[in-house]
C-alpha cells in the first residue's frame, strides 16, 4: 500500500515565519536508547492499572483513571512541569516558555484503553512527550513558546460510547446532551463526573481558546501495517480519514430450500453477498477502505431462502470527495443488482465524520526533520480516528506516526521496536527546537 496524500484543501492558518529559518545547535537533543527504555518502562507500569488483573482496561472517570493520572503527574513534575487536572479529568502538564504572553503548544494523545488493550496506542504519545520535555528540563532549555502535554481522559469511548470526550471537552465543542450517557451499570456521565470530583457545571473551563495555541502535535502508533511493510520507522500523517457507516437493510422472500427454483427466488442473502463483493471491488478502484463488518440473515435456518438480511458498511478516506463518489458506485451498482434479483432495499446513514487534514507548514516541517535524521519523509492517511481530529475545530493539527509489529493494534499484541521508539522521541525533539527557531 502506496502513501497518501490529501486531496482537499487544508484549514488555512498564517504561516510561521520561524519555520524556514535555519536550525541552530541540536546537540544534546538526539534520544537514546536509555531514554526510549524509560519510555517503554512507563508505559509498562500503566499498564499495570487496570479495571481487570488478566488484561489492559482503564476506563474514562474510574479509579483507574485516577490512578493513572496521579502516577502520569509525578512523571511531568519530574520533567519540569507544573500538573494539573481540567475540568473533563484530562491530565495537564505545562513547561514554561522563555518570554511571557507566549502561544501554547500541545503535545498530547490518550490514557484510557479499549477492554482488554496493549500497552502502547495513545499511551506511547504522551509518555514520549514527557521524555522530549524532559529533555529540555535537563538541559535548562527554554522555548519562545510554552508545552503543554496533554493526557486525554476519553477517546475510546469505551465507557459512554461517545468518543474524544477529553480532546472535545478541550476544543469546546462539548455537547450537553451527552450528560445524559450512561455506562453499562447506569451510571450517567453527569453522576461519574461527580463522583470523580469534577463539576459537570464547570465543564466549560477545559475549553482552549484558538488565539492561544500554536499547534497541535501527536505521536501514536500506526494502527496499520504500512509502515512496517516500507520498513519504516516513522511516517507523517497527511490526513485523518472521513469515515461514514450505513446499515443496509434487504428484503427478499423467505422460501423452502428444496421447493422454490433458482431462477423464481428472491434471496436476499444472495444479493447482500454479491453487493459485499462489489464495496469490495469499487472500494480498490477507487483508491478508498471500504468494510462490511456486521452481516444478520433472517429466518437463519438451513432449509429456508433468506427472506431478509443487514449489513454495514465502513467507508472512509483521506478526502471525503473521492469517498462520497466510491459510495454512489456503490449505491448504484448495488441497486442494479437488486433490480435484477427483484429485492428491495433500504439504506440508514449511522456515521458521517469529515476528514481532516493536517496542516501543510507542519507537514513541511515534518518533512524537513525526518530529512535531518536521514529518514525517508514518507507520508500516509490515517484510517483510524484520533484526539487531532477534535482539536483541528480550533487550531492546526499534525501526527507522527511510529511503527507497530504486524499494523497490530486494539490488542494485547501491540509491540513496538524501542529503537523506534528513540526515533520517536528524536523526531519530536527536533521538530520542537525547528519550531522555536
Amino acid at each position: 500500500m502506496g502513501s497518501r496524500r490529501v486531496s482537499g484543501p487544508a484549514r488555512q492558518y498564517p504561516l510561521p515565519e520561524l519555520l524556514f529559518i535555519p536550525m541552530g545547535d541540536i546537540s544534546g537533543m538526539n534520544a537514546d536508547l536509555s531514554i526510549a527504555h524509560k519510555v517503554m518502562n512507563w508505559c509498562d507500569q500503566l499498564a499495570t492499572i487496570s479495571a481487570s488483573p488478566d488484561n489492559i482496561s482503564r476506563f474514562y472517570l474510574t479509579p483507574e483513571h485516577k490512578r493513572c493520572n496521579t502516577l502520569v503527574a509525578e512523571w511531568m513534575q519530574a520533567a519540569g512541569m507544573s500538573t494539573w487536572i481540567d475540568a473533563a479529568g484530562n491530565l495537564c502538564g505545562r513547561y514554561e516558555a522563555s518570554t511571557a504572553q507566549a502561544k501554547t503548544l500541545l503535545l498530547a494523545s490518550h490514557l484510557d484503553t479499549i477492554p482488554n488493550a496493549g500497552a502502547y496506542d495513545g499511551i506511547l504519545g504522551v509518555m514520549v512527550s514527557i521524555a522530549v520535555v524532559a529533555q529540555l528540563h535537563q538541559q535548562q532549555k527554554r522555548l519562545p513558546f510554552a508545552i503543554d502535554v496533554i493526557g486525554f481522559g476519553d477517546e475510546e469511548g469505551t465507557r459512554f460510547g461517545s468518543t474524544l470526550l477529553g480532546s472535545r471537552a478541550l476544543a469546546g465543542t462539548w455537547s450537553e446532551a451527552w450528560w445524559t450517557l450512561s455506562d453499562k451499570n447506569s451510571v450517567s456521565l453527569h453522576q461519574a463526573f461527580t463522583a470523580f470530583g469534577l463539576s459537570p457545571e464547570a465543564i466549560h473551563h477545559a475549553a482552549r481558546r484558538s488565539q492561544d495555541i500554536l499547534a497541535y502535535l501527536e505521536v501514536h502508533i500506526e494502527q496499520g501495517p504500512v509502515l512496517e511493510q516500507e520498513n519504516l520507522a516513522l511516517g507523517i500523517v497527511t490526513a485523518i480519514a472521513g469515515a461514514r457507516r450505513f446499515s443496509i437493510e434487504v428484503q427478499g422472500y423467505a422460501g423452502h430450500a428444496g421447493t422454490v427454483p433458482m431462477d423464481l427466488r428472491r434471496d436476499a442473502l444472495a444479493g447482500a453477498a454479491e453487493g459485499i463483493v462489489l464495496v469490495e471491488k469499487i472500494a480498490k478502484e477507487s483508491a478508498v477502505v471500504a468494510t462490511v463488518g456486521q452481516l444478520e440473515c433472517v429466518p437463519g435456518a438451513v432449509n429456508v431462502i433468506p427472506g431478509r438480511v443487514r449489513f454495514t458498511i465502513d467507508i472512509r478516506s483521506g478526502s471525503d470527495t473521492l469517498r462520497d463518489q466510491a459510495l454512489e458506485k456503490i449505491q448504484q451498482a448495488f441497486a442494479e443488482c437488486c433490480a435484477r434479483r427483484n429485492l428491495k432495499t433500504n439504506w440508514t446513514e449511522i456515521h458521517n465524520a469529515s476528514a481532516i487534514a493536517c496542516a501543510d507548514w507542519l507537514q513541511i516541517l515534518q518533512a524537513d526533520v525526518l530529512t535531518q535524521m536521514h529518514l525517508p519523509a514518507y507520508r500516509l492517511m490515517s484510517g483510524a480516528g484520533h484526539d487531532a481530529m477534535a482539536m483541528a475545530a480550533i487550531c492546526d493539527v499534525a501526527m507522527y506516526f511510529v511503527r507497530c509489529k504486524g499494523g497490530v493494534s486494539h490488542h494485547p499484541d501491540e509491540s513496538v521496536k524501542v529503537e523506534d521508539v528513540a526515533l520517536a522521541i528524536q523526531a519530536l525533539s527536533l521538530t520542537l527546537l525547528n519550531l522555536a527557531q
